[in-house]
């Protein structure tokens, strides 16, 4: 007998990013995995990242990530459960799509009726009272960074890379989102090269990014810039860094599965609760782009995270703990549970 199909409803897009699609993506993989099939709704910024990431991937084209235009697309689609992952959706909006079907919200605000009836939020400080009121009595709570659905090549690489964290810096991975919001990239760049010396700059962002142009001009002229556009490799490279510029989104799980000792940058408002958990557990230096005195307090870190070995040990051994990176096999048997009981 062949296994459910499952809908994935995710945002993406210039100010949203692309981490949505890209943990939708993490999740879908473990669920083929255990049998089920799924199938994208895919507006043209969904399907900009499905094509560069996973080609393969079965969709359904929408006009736009609106929830109308997302509502009229799933109706063409035949499914048996719906996963979201898209922060503009509530639970009016879930429920049309849904209609009765089992629905798994995937979300970090907590601020707004959800329609589900599994929900992940892998946040550090996430308690499920966050929740009173905002979803539906007898829901089923997954929270924490323990579900946080990591590609399986991290969990491959973990052991590997756990074994070195510590040694002297001679690489640093700078991964701030494939849409590069408001050229963060291009800045934090600039900031960084005249701060290393032989060191290698692994520099990873979107094929769209608005900091690509300016950085390949860059990396002709400094060889020590390698960039990496729509990269497939990032298991590879995050296990290789000595440290990372990392934005404070869904990667954030990636490096920690990996004890990557991290600069965690807050590119947006839902991310400050995580990067300030993490500070506090000294899993993470963080920084918010919007503070007046980014260029100070990232030197300042940067300086630290570069000659402080017992920080960047401290720091992976720290970040390591808070996630083991199995969390999508996690998620997908007790969603696949979940479908499973609703139909017999």
């Amino acid at each position: 007998m062949s296994g459910p199909s499952i809908l994935f409803v995710a945002d993406a897009g210039p100010t949203v990013g692309g981490g949505h699609v890209m943990r939708s993506l993490t999740l879908a993989g473990a669920l083929s995995g255990q049998g089920a099939a799924c199938r994208f709704v895919a507006p043209p910024p969904v399907e900009a990242i499905l094509a560069a990431f996973a080609p393969e991937t079965a969709r359904t084209p929408a006009a736009s990530t609106s929830s109308g235009d997302l509502a009229h697309a799933a109706r063409e689609a035949r499914f048996d459960a719906v996963v979201f992952d898209h922060y503009g959706l509530s639970e009016d909006d879930h429920r049309a799509i849904a209609q009765g079907r089992p629905v798994l919200v995937i979300d970090d605000l907590a601020d707004r009726p959800l329609g589900a009836d599994l929900l992940l939020d892998s946040g550090p400080a996430r308690r499920a009272e966050d929740y009173d009121g905002l979803t539906p009595e007898g829901v089923r709570l997954l929270l924490g960074p323990q579900y946080a659905p990591v590609r399986p090549e991290f969990a491959a690489l973990r052991e590997t890379a756990l074994g070195w964290r510590g040694e002297p810096v001679g690489r640093v991975l700078v991964s701030l989102g494939l849409t590069d919001v408001d050229g963060i990239t291009g800045r934090v760049v600039e900031r960084l090269r005249p701060k290393v010396s032989e060191v290698g700059i692994d520099v990873v962002l979107g094929a769209e990014a608005p900091s690509l142009a300016s950085l390949s001009k860059i990396a002709r002229r400094d060889t020590r810039i390698v960039l990496h556009v729509d990269s497939p490799h990032m298991a590879r490279l995050t296990a290789e860094a000595d440290i990372a510029i990392g934005a404070a989104g869904s990667s954030t799980w990636e490096r920690c599965a990996l004890g990557l000792p991290t600069l965690m940058i807050v590119l947006a408002e839902n991310q400050r609760a995580a990067a300030r958990t993490l500070a506090e557990r000294d899993a993470a230096l963080t920084l918010d782009a919007g503070d007046p005195a980014f260029d100070a307090g990232f030197d300042r870190a940067l300086r630290r995270l570069t000659t402080d070995t017992g920080l960047r040990r401290q720091l992976a051994a720290a970040s390591a703990e808070l996630c083991d990176g199995l969390g999508a096999p996690r998620v997908a048997e007790t969603f696949l549970r979940l479908i499973a009981a609703r139909s017999g």
